[in-house]
């Protein structure tokens, strides 16, 4: 076979490879440096990972079920938006969606779970038709409570082995949101 027809042949085959190889050269090349980035799709994948959630209130008297988060981070903000359907039911009620949550949030490391949490997070709207489609104190009390445990224990998105090998020796310096997107710089 003729030698640049072999070349030619060889090129296109490793053409596909080197392309999905593409893909990774983003972060991989930001780890080489002292920051990294993790998109909404992927705050978006730990978060379905981790919902719905069922929280009981008053000894099991409320209930309160998260649920289906969809998150945005615009591109021109330093904070991200959740968006939850949410149930609220007494008795043990209160998985099925008959209410709307919104927050908003910065964000943080947590060394003890390895993870990005909410930080400071603020709720946006709440609209719970059953009950006037306002927000009475006993909801507000409930989301606020668990507003407080979830951004202190859980994280949004969790470090997994491989970025934690990616990082090393390295610590994280900060976090924040910047471009749609939350960076992460490293010391």
């Amino acid at each position: 076979m003729n030698p640049r027809r072999r070349l030619l042949i060889a090129s296109v085959a490793i053409v596909p490879f080197a392309l999905a190889g593409c893909a990774g050269l983003d972060t991989m090349a930001a780890l080489l440096g002292n920051q990294f980035s993790l998109s909404q799709m992927q705050i978006q994948q730990s978060l379905n990972g981790n919902f719905p959630k069922r929280y009981d209130k008053l000894g099991g008297l409320i209930s309160l079920s998260l649920m289906n988060p969809r998150l945005s981070i615009p591109a021109d903000s330093h904070r991200m938006r959740v968006d939850f359907d949410l149930g609220i039911g007494t008795f043990g009620g209160g998985s099925k969606p008959n209410g709307h949550f919104a927050l908003s949030s910065g964000v943080r490391f947590d060394a003890r779970t390895l993870g990005i949490h909410l930080d400071q997070p603020a709720i946006e709207s709440v609209d719970v038709p059953a009950l006037g489609g306002a927000m009475n104190s006993t909801v507000r009390g409930a989301l606020n409570a668990w507003l407080a445990d979830y951004s202190r224990d859980e994280p949004i998105y969790e470090f997994d082995n491989t970025l934690l090998g990616r990082i090393g020796s390295r610590r994280v310096g900060s976090t924040e949101i910047a471009n749609g997107q939350v960076v992460v710089k490293l010391q």
